[in-house]
């Protein structure tokens, strides 16, 4: 493929940034929300339980409407002291509660505000086992679909996420992360080992910009895995969170990559 062909490719292509926030408590601050809603397109909104509170959700969906911004439900585990990293063992009916409770939580608040919630995407570790666990992720996307059967799914690409909404046939995004490295079977690397989390804002953006330009997650070994990607998520909780989210930005311009909200996929 010549320079030329790579450049017309990326024209071509639009993609969604998305990050999560709305992850402060009380007077305790998590982020920088209002600069990161200048620069991404679509936010995932904790729903109280891994983080965030009633005053912070509106807060956050109110200034998110303001931008344009589309608001998404990101719901967790109930684990506000490990922020809904660790892992807890729930049953099926249990796990699609917790989803009803935290997107129904959700869509109340945006109906306050005149705006309404978009998509749904798992948090933290409730995400990672869904990555994994076809069964899981399922009990989580049929209770979403049945307070809203219209609600775009965000999934992490080719992980049993994705296996999961192809066949409910409901609406979904295909999702890759601006600053995780990828293991060999398209999750990510756990936080726990070294280089797991992207720090270095003038990597994350160039890399981000090949993944798009090729179609495919890079890998820590070099790997491709070819994937449709709709939506870069930037993560709001690091201490150089905005600093990386403009260099993904900036990199995906400068490519040629246009930025809007996903539409979603279906089937």
């Amino acid at each position: 493929m010549s320079n030329t062909d790579v450049v017309n490719m990326s024209k071509a292509k639009t993609v969604d940034l998305n990050a999560d926030m709305g992850e402060s408590f009380g007077p305790w601050t998590m982020g920088d929300d209002t600069a990161l809603l200048d620069i991404v397109t679509s936010a995932n909104i904790a729903c109280g339980f891994h983080a965030g509170d009633a005053d912070v959700m509106a807060a956050t969906m109110a200034l998110a409407r303001d931008n344009g911004v589309g608001i998404g439900a990101h719901p967790g585990f109930p684990d506000l002291q490990g922020f809904g990293r660790r892992k807890m063992q729930m049953t099926p009916d249990s796990l699609g509660n917790m989803v009803r409770y935290q997107l129904g939580a959700a869509r109340g608040m945006t109906a306050a505000h005149g705006a309404q919630v978009r998509h749904l995407k798992l948090h933290g570790a409730l995400s990672n086992m869904a990555c994994v666990d076809h069964a899981m992720a399922r009990a989580c996307y049929e209770a979403a679909l049945e307070v809203d059967p219209d609600i775009i799914i965000m999934v992490l690409v080719a992980t049993a996420m994705e296996d999961v909404v192809r066949d409910l046939g409901c609406n979904w995004c295909g999702e890759i992360f601006a600053d995780r490295a990828y293991n060999d079977d398209g999750t990510l690397v756990d936080r726990s080992l070294p280089g797991a989390v992207i720090h270095d804002a003038e990597l994350a953006g160039p890399r981000i910009l090949q993944m798009v330009q090729e179609g495919a997650i890079i890998t820590e070994s070099g790997k491709r895995i070819a994937t449709s990607i709709d939506t870069i998520c930037l993560h709001g909780d690091t201490a150089e969170a905005v600093e990386l989210a403009k260099s993904v930005r900036n990199s995906l311009q400068a490519g040629g990559v246009e930025l809007a909200q996903f539409k979603g996929r279906s089937g």
